[in-house]
């Protein structure tokens, strides 16, 4: 039986080449004063062998030099986008999503670092920033528009971004359930007797899930007879006008919205709240009053990103994967005041 080829190491590269590993390890990392030469003949090999460098396995021996032995707290960087063309800054959504990734990378032995591409910083600005920190582990947070990263050198990084789509380049994902939580949240409205739901949703919120609250919405719809069929409200910009407009004509018994002055517009057409209505918020961190609603788990977003970003780190997978997998986490239902309580099951 042939045995199984070992990974080549910078001590197995300064055997063959009869060199110290510390001359080796200076010509593949470009530092100390080694003969070009010698850097040439090392660079050379190491590709003839199949050398790849661990930068997870670097950190810490260079960690551990420096603290003599202390404990190792790799570093991964949080990256967001400051978009201008967006009235509202990115917010809670995105602190949710750092604290739960810190609290799991200290878990872990890791600590998680914002850096927010501003005026001023171009990508390739940062992309130098990362390289003379020596981060390798990257966790790209949501954009309202698609994001365009591909001028990071992703030979360097692994990396996950916490949203369901990019292409530039295409990474692994990490996000909601959005369809498998509508689907929830609509068998537990019709457990609690509603059976005219309604969904008024913003166009942009819906297309950057690829629609997918629309098409679990419709879905529900057609695969539950019990539920009668309110045609959703998809808007480009909120307006009172045109939602009483559709609730006045539709007559839905609960609306499901992301925001909650939507309760103040169904009070005004002549609802009240939950006696005569339900309110469901399709995010309850953007409620600005007590609700009923789904918690899309950012917390358990940047916890699983952060988890699966350190184990391509120690697996050494790096750079843009040839299959991006995405995963997704369910929300949780929370019960508030604007819908009833389904009736206990005997």
């Amino acid at each position: 039986m042939k045995p199984a080829s070992t990974q080549p190491t910078i001590r197995s590269l300064a055997r063959a080449l009869g060199l110290s590993h510390t001359t080796v390890s200076d010509a593949l990392r470009g530092r100390g004063r080694v003969d070009p030469a010698t850097v040439q003949r090392v660079k050379r090999a190491a590709r003839e062998a199949g050398y790849r460098r661990n930068p997870l396995a670097a950190a810490v021996m260079s960690e551990l030099r420096r603290s003599r032995g202390g404990t190792f707290r790799g570093v991964l960087a949080a990256l967001d986008l400051v978009e201008p063309q967006r009235r509202d800054p990115h917010g809670v959504f995105h602190r949710e999503l750092i604290a739960g990734g810190r609290a799991r990378a200290v878990e872990l032995g890791f600590k998680l670092e914002e850096f927010v591409l501003r005026d001023g910083i171009t990508v390739p600005r940062l992309d130098s920033i990362l390289q003379s920190r020596g981060i390798h582990g990257v966790v790209l947070l949501p954009s309202w528009f698609a994001p365009n990263w591909s001028e990071l050198n992703w030979s360097n990084y692994a990396a996950v971004y916490t949203d369901y789509l990019i292409e530039r380049p295409a990474l692994h994902c990490v996000c909601c359930n959005h369809y498998r939580s509508m689907m929830a949240v609509l068998t537990h409205l019709m457990e609690c007797g509603y059976r005219r739901p309604g969904l008024y949703i913003e166009h942009g919120r819906d297309e950057r899930t690829q629609h997918r609250f629309g098409a679990a919405f419709r879905t529900f719809q057609e695969t539950h007879s019990e539920v009668e069929k309110v045609p959703m409200l998809v808007v480009e910009e909120r307006r009172q006008r045109d939602f009483e407009v559709w609730f006045k004509k539709h007559r839905p018994d609960v609306v499901l919205s992301h925001f909650t002055d939507v309760i103040d517009w169904m009070e005004a057409a002549g609802a009240r709240v939950p006696q005569t209505h339900g309110f469901a918020s399709l995010n309850v961190l953007y409620r600005t009053r007590p609700c009923a609603g789904l918690d899309q788990q950012p917390r358990e977003l940047g916890a699983r990103a952060v988890e699966l970003v350190i184990a391509q780190l120690q697996r050494n997978e790096l750079g843009v994967p040839a299959w991006p997998m995405t995963t997704t986490v369910p929300a949780h239902w929370v019960e508030g005041p604007t819908v009833h309580k389904a009736p206990r099951k005997t």
